[in-house]
C-alpha cells in the first residue's frame, strides 16, 4: 500500500554512484525497515535462513503504518544510517533516485545474473523502475500486492438468503463481477439482521489524512477507464483524469459509500476494514492481499466462513497496486552485506519460502508454477489481480499529488461537497499547478 508523508522529498547534496560491487563481503549486521504488519513478520522468519547462511545477523525497524513514511522519509532526507535495506513504497521510487537516497542497481544485477525477466512485468515496472518503463533499476521486487475484495461465504450460502436475493434481484447470489452488482449485493445486506446481529453491506476505505480514500476509490476509478494522462509521460489530464467514465465511477464508490457501510464510517482504512469484517459487521469488506492469509487462518470469520474475489470490472478490468520493492539504501556503511541480502533475497527457492511463509512473492518461478493457483485460496484470483494493476503517481512530488486526490475525494465521497465532475476537475487544477512548480508543464 502506499502511505503519504507530510515531508516531501529534500534534494541531497550528492547522487550515490557505485559500480564495484562485492557478492562475498558480508556485515556482522544489517537493519532492514519495513511496516509493521504480518508479511514483515513473516520476513523475520524467512531471514533467519540468510543469517545461518552468511553469519551476518539481521535487525529489523518495523514501522506501524500511519507512521511509517514520516519515519522513514524524514530518516533518508536527513542522511540517517539507521536502515541498511528498505522495502519502500513504490511512490518514494522517483525521489529517492533523483535525490540518491537510493543505490542503482542496474551494475549489481548484471554481475550477479540477476534478472529481471524473471520477475512479472507489473511488478518491476511498478516497484523498481525510474523513470517509468525504463531498464534503471532501484529496488528488486518483494513484496506484490492489490486492493481486493473478501466476503462472507458462509452468509452467501444460506438457502434463505439466496432465496430472498433471488427474490430481490432476479438473479442468483454470487460474487459480485460488475460494480453495479457489488453495489446491489451491498444494498442487499444493508441492515439486515443475521446471527441476531443487525449487518452493513461493505466494508471500505474513507480515510482523509494519509491515501486511504485514494486506495479505495481508485478500485471504482480505475475499473471505469480512469487514467492519470491521456499520453504517457506528457501530463496531459484533461479527458483522462476526469472522462465520463471516470465520473461514473466515482460515483459509484460514493454511492457505495453512502447506501451500505456501517454507521460512522467516515475515516476508515486497513484496521477499521478488518475490525468490521472480524467483528461480523460486513458482508464484503476491501483490503490489500497482504491481510489475506491472516483473515483465512482467523477462527471467527476465516476457513469455511470467508471467500474472495478480485476488484469487479466496471468498463475495464483494474485492481489498485499496493506492495513494495526491496532497496539498498545509499547512506549504508554496510553495503556488501546489503548487497549480499539482495542476492540472496532473489533466489528462486528463497522466493517460494517466502510465498509459503506469507509473504508475496513477484518471481515468476513462484507465480507461474502449476500448483500456485491452488496453494492457497486467494492465490488465482492474487494473479488475475497482479495482471490488471494501476498504480498512483510516482513523481517526486507523489506527496502533495496524494493530499490533492484525499482531498478532492474525501471532500465529494463524505463530506458531500459538489459533484464527482467537479470534484476531478478540481483535481487536475490541483495536479496542474504542482506539475507546473516541478517545470512539467
Amino acid at each position: 500500500m502506499k502511505t503519504l508523508s507530510k515531508v516531501t522529498f529534500g534534494l541531497a547534496s550528492a547522487l550515490f554512484a557505485s559500480t564495484a560491487y562485492s557478492s562475498t563481503a558480508t556485515a556482522d549486521e544489517l537493519t532492514l525497515c519495513w511496516a509493521a504488519w504480518d508479511p514483515a513478520n513473516a520476513l523475520v522468519e524467512l531471514s533467519k535462513e540468510f543469517t545461518a547462511a552468511t553469519g551476518t545477523e539481521m535487525k529489523f525497524e518495523f514501522v506501524p503504518w500511519p507512521n511509517f513514511a514520516d519515519r522513514i522519509l524524514n530518516e533518508l532526507n536527513s542522511g540517517g544510517k539507521l536502515c541498511d535495506l528498505l522495502i519502500g513504497d513504490s511512490q518514494w521510487l522517483g525521489g529517492s533516485a533523483e535525490n540518491g537516497y537510493y543505490v542503482k542497481l542496474n551494475d549489481f544485477f548484471d554481475k550477479e545474473g540477476i534478472k529481471m525477466s524473471d520477475f512479472a512485468d507489473a511488478t518491476v515496472y511498478a516497484y523498481s523502475t525510474w523513470p517509468k518503463g525504463t531498464p534503471n533499476y532501484w529496488a528488486l521486487p518483494a513484496m506484490g500486492d492489490a486492493n481486493a475484495w473478501f466476503y462472507r461465504k458462509d452468509w452467501f450460502a444460506r438457502p434463505e438468503i439466496q432465496a430472498e436475493f433471488k427474490q430481490a434481484t432476479g438473479r442468483d447470489l454470487a460474487v459480485p463481477k460488475t460494480w453495479p452488482e457489488l453495489i446491489e449485493t451491498a444494498k442487499f445486506f444493508q441492515g439486515r439482521e443475521i446471527e441476531g446481529k443487525k449487518v452493513y453491506g461493505a466494508a471500505i476505505f474513507t480515510e482523509r489524512a494519509s491515501e486511504g480514500i485514494t486506495m479505495g476509490a481508485t478500485q471504482a476509478l480505475y475499473a471505469n477507464g480512469f487514467q492519470y494522462e491521456k499520453t504517457s509521460g506528457k501530463y496531459d489530464m484533461e479527458g483522462a483524469v476526469n472522462s465520463a467514465d471516470a465520473v461514473k465511477g466515482l460515483e459509484e464508490y460514493k454511492e457505495l459509500y453512502k447506501c451500505c457501510t456501517p454507521p460512522g464510517y467516515t475515516d476508515a482504512y486497513m484496521g477499521e476494514t478488518l475490525d468490521a469484517f472480524k467483528s461480523g459487521q460486513a458482508a464484503m469488506a476491501m483490503n490489500w492481499f497482504a491481510f489475506f492469509p491472516g483473515l483465512y487462518k482467523d477462527e471467527n470469520v476465516g476457513g469455511d466462513k470467508i471467500g474472495f474475489f478480485v476488484n469487479p470490472k466496471g468498463t475495464a478490468e483494474a485492481s489498485t497496486l499496493g506492495g513494495q520493492g526491496i532497496s539498498v539504501v545509499a547512506n549504508t556503511d554496510n553495503m556488501d552485506g546489503a548487497l549480499a541480502y539482495i542476492k540472496w533475497f532473489a533466489q528462486p527457492d528463497i522466493q517460494k519460502k517466502w510465498w509459503a511463509l506469507g509473504g508475496y512473492s513477484c518471481h515468476n518461478a513462484v507465480l507461474n508454477d502449476p500448483s500456485f493457483k491452488d496453494s492457497q485460496p486467494f492465490a488465482a484470483d492474487f494473479l488475475v489481480a497482479m495482471n490488471q494493476v494501476k498504480d498512483f503517481w510516482q513523481e517526486p512530488s507523489y506527496a502533495q499529488l496524494l493530499q490533492g486526490m484525499q482531498k478532492r475525494l474525501h471532500d465529494y465521497v463524505v463530506a458531500d461537497q459538489g459533484t464527482a465532475q467537479e470534484a476531478l476537475d478540481k483535481l487536475i487544477a490541483d495536479w496542474t499547478e504542482v506539475f507546473q512548480d516541478d517545470g512539467k508543464m
